[in-house]
Parts: C-alpha cells; sequence; structure tokens
C-alpha cells in the first residue's frame, strides 16, 4: 500500500517505475518526474488499463475512490474504460451545443453570405432585424440541434397574434433558412420549420400602386414637372419613369456609372437585386434631365446624395413623399409603380416581352437560358424602345392624342 510520503519520496530513475497500492491501481512514475495512477483490470477475457489521473491533482484517497468505483462497475459486468469513452462523448457534444447556439448559427450564416456578395445588402439586413428582433431574444441562447418544432411555433405565434401576419410568415422563412445551411452544415439533423408548413401563412400580396391610363400618366407627369421642392427629388420624379430602374437602383446612382455622351448607364452587379450588371439605355431626355443635376452633384460620387451628407444617398422616402406632396396617395401611385407603368404600356404597345423583362432586369424563369443572360441582352431593341417611350411621355405630357410606337421590325 502506498503512502503520500512514498509518493513523494519516490525519485525517476531512466526507466518508467510501477509503484503497486493494491488492486490492480499503481502511479506510474516517468523518467521526466510525472506520476500518472492507473488501473490495470480484465473485462470480457481482455486485459485493459483505466487512467484514474495525474498526481499531485489526484491524491492518494481519491485514487483509490476512482479504483473502487471502477471495481463496482466490472462487478456489474461492465467495463469503465467504455463508461469512460462514453461520458467523454457526451462532454464532447454538450460542448458543441453550447458552441452551436441558435444565435451563435444564425450570425455564421450571415457572415457566410455576406462574404459571399450574393446576397443585397437590403435582404441581409432585414433578415438580421428579423433575427435580432423575433428570434434571438427567446431561442437565440438554445442549442440550435435542440430547438424543437412546438419551441419555434411558440416563437413565432406572438408576432402573428399581434396582427403582423407577414412579419410572421417571413421571420419564420429566415429561421428555415438557418436551419437549412445548419442542416448542410451537419450541425442539426432535421429542420423543425418544415413542420410549420401551412402555419402564419403571408397574406395575399397586394401589388404596388401604378398608374396604367395614359391619361392619368399625363396628368402625373405634368405635375411632377411643377414640384417645388428640392431640385435632386424633382431630378429623381422625371428620372424615374424614363429608366424604370428598382428605386434603390436609382437613388443610389453614382456618375461614373453614367455614359452621358454615349447615352448609356452601367449599373454594376453589387448594386442590382439579381447581383448582375444591367445596362440602361438612355434617351435623349434622360441625359438631358442627367445634364442639368451635373453642375449641382456631378462633383461628388452619388448622383442624388442625401440632404447634408454627400456621402449617403437620399432616402428611400424621398420620392415616395415627393408623390404624396403632389396629391397621389399611396394605394395611387408610389417609386416602384414606374416600373409596372412602362411594364404594362410596353406590352401593350406590342414591343418584344424578352426584350422588356430585360430591361426590366427580371430574373430569367429558364435556368438554361438564365446562364446565357447578359446585360447587353436585346440592347439594340431596347436603346430604340426606351427613346420612344420618352416619346410617347412627352406626347402625354403635352395633352396630345398619343398613337402608340410600335417596335419597329428588325
Amino acid at each position: 500500500m502506498l503512502t503520500d510520503t512514498a509518493i513523494r519520496k519516490a525519485r525517476p530513475t531512466d526507466k518508467q517505475q510501477k509503484l503497486a497500492d493494491g488492486g490492480g491501481m499503481y502511479l506510474l512514475l516517468k523518467p521526466d518526474g510525472s506520476r500518472y495512477w492507473r488501473l490495470d483490470y480484465r473485462h470480457g477475457g481482455k486485459r485493459k488499463t483505466l487512467a484514474l489521473g495525474v498526481y499531485p491533482t489526484v491524491t492518494l484517497a481519491d485514487a483509490r475512490q476512482r479504483r473502487e468505483d471502477a471495481r463496482r462497475l466490472l462487478a456489474n459486468g461492465t467495463d469503465p474504460g467504455e463508461v469512460r469513452k462514453a461520458a467523454k462523448v457526451a462532454q464532447a457534444v454538450a460542448a458543441a451545443l453550447a458552441v452551436n447556439t441558435f444565435e451563435a448559427v444564425a450570425r455564421e450564416w450571415l457572415q457566410k453570405r455576406e462574404a459571399s456578395g450574393d446576397t443585397a445588402a437590403t435582404t441581409l439586413a432585414k433578415d438580421r432585424w428579423r433575427l435580432e428582433t423575433y428570434l434571438f431574444p427567446t431561442i437565440g441562447s438554445r442549442p440550435i440541434a435542440e430547438i424543437t418544432p412546438r419551441e419555434l411555433r411558440d416563437t413565432l405565434r406572438p408576432i402573428a397574434d399581434s396582427g403582423k401576419l407577414e412579419t410572421a410568415s417571413k421571420t419564420k422563412t429566415t429561421a428555415g433558412q438557418v436551419f437549412q445551411w445548419a442542416l448542410l452544415e451537419e450541425k442539426v439533423e432535421t429542420n423543425p420549420v418544415a413542420s410549420l408548413r401551412g402555419l402564419f401563412a403571408s397574406p395575399t400580396p397586394t401589388h404596388r400602386a401604378a398608374i396604367t391610363d395614359p391619361m392619368r400618366i399625363g396628368g402625373l407627369l405634368r405635375a411632377i414637372d411643377g414640384y417645388t421642392g428640392r431640385l435632386t427629388t424633382l431630378t429623381a420624379l422625371k428620372l424615374a419613369p424614363l429608366v424604370f430602374v428598382r428605386p434603390g437602383e436609382l437613388r443610389k446612382a453614382e456618375w461614373s456609372e453614367f455614359d452621358l455622351d454615349g447615352a448609356i448607364w452601367r449599373i454594376p452587379g453589387h448594386r442590382m437585386k439579381m447581383r448582375t450588371p444591367h445596362l440602361v439605355p438612355l434617351s435623349k431626355q434622360a441625359v438631358e434631365i442627367l445634364r442639368s443635376l451635373h453642375p449641382l452633384t456631378g462633383h461628388g460620387t452619388l448622383v442624388f446624395p442625401a440632404i447634408g451628407s454627400r456621402g449617403k444617398s437620399m432616402s428611400e422616402n424621398t420620392v415616395n413623399l415627393a408623390l404624396r406632396r403632389l396629391g397621389y396617395g399611396k394605394a395611387e401611385m408610389t417609386g416602384h409603380g414606374f416600373r409596372s407603368m412602362a411594364a404594362t404600356i410596353l406590352n401593350e404597345q406590342g414591343w418584344n416581352a424578352d426584350a422588356i423583362e430585360r430591361q426590366l432586369a427580371h430574373a430569367e424563369s429558364n435556368k438554361v437560358r438564365a446562364a446565357y443572360t447578359h446585360a447587353a441582352q436585346y440592347l439594340e431593341e431596347r436603346t430604340r424602345m426606351m427613346q420612344a417611350w420618352a416619346d410617347y411621355l412627352d406626347g402625354l405630357r403635352s395633352g396630345a392624342k398619343v398613337v402608340p410606337i410600335r417596335r419597329k421590325a428588325g
């Protein structure tokens, strides 16, 4: 039997020493002076060794207690070595769960998308807002692999009960994307959102308001000409129907993107919703409008800078607020409505539907065609169409009886 005194007095040699304590337990003294508790035992007809700790962290009394615990397991037919392995696995799993909380995984998902550059900044911002506002406060600290469909349902229900059905639906979608990514990264085995299909369904979307009646379009254009606000806002209002890009693409336009002599606007892919470059042929009218604004903002980067800040673009609400000021309610006309206005009339006039879609920078529904879609596709026809559209709008503005200018063959 060992004593603490005997252990302390033991001196290392050039070979390992085994200082026995009985019952198969011994202190393994190594040449470097380190001391390890070991227990030799037999199970299933095989000789095995169990590590019991390091002296003096594990005292002689502690080591003896661990030996007795192991012998009780053996008496019951259990291999203490396998129990030790299972405990280590359980600890590793618990540690992984503690690291892989829903919030940690969701933030990693956001970072990966941001780094790839495949997701628009506005989309990322909305996903982050939904996560931080509705999901992190309730399930953010929970191990993502332990979150159940019922727990997620109970997290989303208060949003829907408060009347924010669309927000609940979109938050569910965001959560589902996080779980789907975690599934691919082998952080979870199932996506609990799949069990919530049909719950918190988003209400039928309402299309953005747009004026498409030619006579009312003429009235709108004349009202815009009479706008008495800031010149940048007036210019944006005048340019919007001529280029019919998305509001965000217009208000964040940079002078470096425009070739006024060549009458073309090249929007880089990172500013487009579909993340691909876009070309906007500029009519003579559009070029004239931009040239009139250039003396005011042309010395800076942005075509439409915010008030008092050359580094930020005008607010996303500027054009809509200007329309309200002109007397057009949100159910009547919006900044986005200029796109619907152009699409409706140009299709009615018989222009090539594919050229119209390309000018609207809509995504190709056919993946094979999408692979070959290029910014310059139908560019010659689109150039003719954009000039004809601007001339048509001039006719509506003047109040003349305008005959639709249909596309020319060839």
